[in-house]
Order: structure tokens, then sequence, then C-alpha cells
């Protein structure tokens, strides 16, 4: 009388994943190939923000130095020192939040973003692997741009080097993240762009890129000091200057503050998997 081999019921059941707490072999990765998508097109991505920088600085001595006129040359060394800080900033926020937004927006238009979310990654690994990407690239060209900015106009040599440091990535890691969530929430490119002109760029140049904020009237003031964007670029220039137009402090514990609140909603949408995973 013959029997029946015995049904293994434990290989049905769903078994937990065997990477311990991160799976640091899909993070890594997911990290280089966030790198290796901008890098490929580097002189798109990494080239062309820090040409815009050295015109946007050309420009501005130029016309600071014609309109005070050839015997001001302290004043546009002043203007120069003042400036470099605040470009190189512009150039993290602006290459950030892009990286993010167009890595997140293509894979949802092609259709490849279900080959990322196929893989045995947590929620928390995507959202590190996408924010790391975005920082990279962000730090990549701010390192470059200042560089550039040290031979052709003004060295930058950090006197505060703490506060280049943590402003300087939590920037990076926060505009990152605001590029996961505007790549999640947008549909087309076009409402990237809407993201991008009417709420990053506006909160980046009227945050003190280009001038002291005490320059302004009370009101508008009391406005910059609401814009997260100004802490980040006041206390970036702080870390080269020594210097700040606000309170570093409270730019340190804001900043801290923005970021764990933007993580804990990226790591929400991920897992929800809103408008990725429909």
């Amino acid at each position: 009388m013959s029997t029946k081999p015995a049904l293994n019921l434990s290989a049905d059941k769903p078994r937990a994943r065997e990477y311990g707490v991160l799976n640091w072999m899909g993070l890594r990765t997911l990290y280089i190939k966030e790198v290796k998508r901008f890098w490929k097109v580097a002189p798109q991505t990494v080239l062309a923000p820090i040409i815009s920088n050295l015109l946007f600085m050309t420009v501005f001595v130029l016309a600071f130095a014609q309109t005070r006129g050839i015997g001001e040359g302290a004043a546009t060394d002043d203007f120069i020192v003042f400036l470099a800080p605040g470009l190189v900033m512009l150039g993290i926020l602006n290459n950030a939040s892009a990286n993010s937004s167009s890595s997140i927006m293509t894979g949802k238009m092609m259709g490849s973003i279900n080959d990322v979310l196929m893989t045995p990654l947590s929620y928390i690994e995507l959202a590190l692997g996408y924010i790391g990407g975005a920082a990279t690239r962000g730090v990549l060209v701010a390192v470059v741009t200042g560089i550039a900015l040290s031979i052709f106009f003004t060295p930058l040599v950090p006197v505060k080097l703490w506060a280049v440091l943590y402003f300087g990535v939590s920037a990076a890691v926060m505009l990152g993240m605001i590029g996961i969530l505007s790549g999640v929430w947008a549909e087309k490119f076009d409402q990237l762009a809407v993201v991008n002109q009417f709420i990053i760029l506006p909160l980046s140049y009227l945050s003190g890129t280009f001038y002291h904020i005490d320059i302004l009237p009370p009101l508008f003031y009391k406005i910059s000091l609401c814009n997260p964007l100004f802490y980040l670029i006041d206390g970036f220039r702080y870390g080269f200057l020594g210097e700040s137009d606000g309170n570093v402090m409270i730019g340190v514990a804001l900043t801290a503050a923005i970021n764990l609140v933007l993580f804990a909603i990226v790591l929400t949408v991920l897992k929800k998997g809103w408008r990725i995973k429909s």
C-alpha cells in the first residue's frame, strides 16, 4: 500500500525578508542606479547648472560694478564674497529636487517604476535610495560650483565647517524628499514644472540668495523669516563668512524638524503606493 508524501505547507506561507535591518545590496543597487542615471547626461545635469551659476555671478558682478562705479572695488569684492555661497546653495536646491522628481516621473511615464517596486526593497529602502541619489547630485554640483567660483571669482574657504556640511547636506536631503513627493504627485511633466516654477524657484530667489534680508521692509522681512529655504542659505553662508542675517541655531532646529516631517510623509506615501502602484 503506497503512501502519499506529506505536503510541505510551510513552503506556501510567505516568509519574511532575510536581509536583516536593511537590504544593503538592494539599497546600494538603487543608489548606484540613481547616480548613473544623472551621470550619463552629466553635461545636462552637472555641467549646465555650474555654467548657469557662473553666468549669474558674472552678470551680477558686472551690474553691481556698473551701478557703483569703478572706484567701488572693495564694495564689489564684498558683494562677490556674499553672493558666492548663495549660488552654491542654489545649485544644491535646484538639482537635488530635479533629480528625484524626474527619476520617479520618468519611471511612471515609461512604466519602469514597476521594476523598482517589484524588487525586495522596503519603502524605507526606496526612500533612502532616491534621497541618496538626489543628495549626491546636489552636493556634487555644489562642490564643482564652489571650485569654479573659487578659480574665477573669490576663494570659498569654510570658517565654520560644521555649518557648511550640516546645511549643505540638509538642503540636499530636504529638496530630494520634496522632489520625491513632487514626482509621486505629478501625473505629467507639466505638473513638475509648476512645482519648480511656482514653489521652489520663488522660495529660493526670495530667501536672501542675492541680498541681505535686513534691507527689506518690515513686512517682507518677517515673511522671509518664515521661508525655510532662507535658513538653509543663511546657515550655509554663515559657514563661509562667519556671520548671518538670522539665528543660526533656529535654522539648525527648524531644518532638522522639517526633514523629519518630510521623511515621515515620504515613507507614508511610498508605503501606501499612492499614484505609483495604481
